[in-house]
């Protein structure tokens, strides 16, 4: 049974060797055990879990939907939906850690989301976050957080080692078509696909490849992401339509092109020169 608590532990230190970082900057990904306790991941996957279902009710049937439906129910920003979340999503543990990986002096929300796969949800292709956000640079990471524990047949994340620095195929949006383009991009590189323990978040840059199999199993994959960058991040010309959304709205928030990124919707969640961040 997983224990009781009153306030959850989100904003203690967790201690990361210099060989984790050096093995994160070397592979692209890092996944770190006994992040959270259960009664952590508890008392939170209830309020995360609660507005996935209630903003995704009038999904159409899984067969109905494309590659990209099929692999998970996403719903994005659910920190501007609920306090609860909004305290998970502001942790200075997961933050800190997040700005130890990347060696920046802090980090900002890009934005998080919630990944649900349902049973017998399919297969998640192979890509890269970045391709979605117009940034400067790649210093960014996602968080990953398993709201249960996750084995094989579930459909873990699964990662190309070191394909941080593969080039090719990093212009696809998530389709059958990037898909097979990274079978053949990748086919060289080690495959890291393993279960994930209870309390286990993996790190992964925003250019590492990554993808998950399908949920074999009559539970649902839920799952929780945050994705942090350089709290210096400054926004990029779109490259592609699917950042254009995001490069217009930071800029009807007065956020120009070559500007460092400072919006209600990005909130500097850590920074080690300033340490009067919310709670």
């Amino acid at each position: 049974m997983n224990q009781t608590i009153s306030r959850p532990d989100i904003h203690s230190e967790y201690k990361l060797a210099a060989t984790q970082v050096a093995q994160f900057q070397r592979d692209g990904y890092i996944k770190l055990r006994e992040v959270f306790s259960a009664g952590v991941i508890d008392y939170y996957k209830k309020e995360i879990i609660q507005l996935v279902w209630a903003q995704t009710k009038d999904m159409p049937p899984l067969e109905a939907r494309t590659t990209y439906g099929k692999a998970f129910l996403q719903v994005t920003n659910l920190w501007l939906k609920n306090e609860a979340v909004r305290n998970f999503v502001f942790g200075k543990r997961l933050a800190r850690i997040a700005t130890d990986l990347l060696g920046t002096r802090g980090v900002a929300i890009y934005h998080d989301q919630a990944l649900c796969k349902e049973s017998g949800g399919g297969h998640t292709p192979w890509h890269v976050d970045q391709f979605y956000w117009p940034l400067a640079t790649g210093k960014t990471v996602t968080a990953w957080i398993p709201l249960h524990a996750v084995p094989l047949e579930q459909g873990p994340l699964m990662f190309a080692v070191g394909s941080h620095k593969v080039r090719t195929g990093r212009s696809l949006e998530i389709s059958d078509k990037s898909e097979l383009e990274g079978k053949e991009n990748l086919s060289q590189l080690p495959v890291d696909e393993t279960s994930f323990g209870l309390g286990e978040v993996s790190f992964h840059l925003g250019h590492t490849f990554h993808r998950a199999g399908p949920n074999k199993t009559p539970h649902i994959r839920e799952v929780m992401t945050i994705i942090y960058m350089d709290e210096d991040m400054c926004l990029a010309e779109p490259i592609s339509k699917n950042q254009e959304n995001m490069w217009r709205d930071l800029k009807n928030f007065g956020v120009d092109t070559g500007d460092i990124i400072r919006s209600p919707i990005n909130p500097v969640v850590y920074s080690r020169q300033r340490h009067a961040v919310p709670e």
